[in-house]
């Protein structure tokens, strides 16, 4: 019976670290065709605000470094719970810079709303305008959940090491 438990939670795990692999494959794709063209494109696309190209591209690319942080976090986290060890240091502090980074990315997409706002305007496409604010409050949702995980687990990591002492 209990083999057969392992063998779910296990199954469980490696289903959500395929789906972690994909988002991370979706997003190196996107550096890889969207970056480029942007670097491209930008001057001839929005030749008014052409000084813009570098920040946004910074913007982006440090966004992008902080979520691949966060997606090797999350793959160290699912070898945490495989190995029965979710309940310790290690996922606090993953959880931490999970939390970090999630902070970062929202940080980098609020700055970025101005932008967003401009070629909104621009382009006559207020939807463009709400999809960048799901991408500066997403990341913030991200973040608050980490942040509960993490406070979660040092309580009970709290609660454990009292109750060793205990017995």
């Amino acid at each position: 019976m209990k083999t057969e438990k392992t063998s779910l939670q296990n199954g469980s795990t490696w289903f959500l670290r395929g789906v972690a692999l994909l988002m991370g494959l979706g997003v190196a794709i996107l550096c890889c065709f969207v970056l480029p063209a942007v670097y491209r494109e930008w001057s001839g696309e929005f030749p008014e605000i052409d000084y813009m190209k570098y920040p946004v591209l910074l913007g982006l690319s440090i966004s992008a470094a902080a979520f691949f942080v966060a997606l090797a976090q999350t793959l160290k986290l699912l070898s945490y719970l495989d190995n029965n060890t979710a309940f310790s240091e290690q996922s606090v502090k993953a959880l931490g810079i999970i939390k970090y980074c999630a902070l970062l990315i929202s940080a980098c997409y609020a700055v970025g709303l101005p932008v967003i706002y401009h070629l909104a305007d621009q382009d006559d496409a207020p939807g463009l305008m709400a999809i960048g604010l799901v991408f500066t409050f997403a990341p913030c949702v991200i973040a608050v959940f980490a942040a509960v995980l993490q406070r979660l687990i040092t309580s009970a990591i709290a609660l454990k090491s009292e109750n060793d002492l205990t017995v």
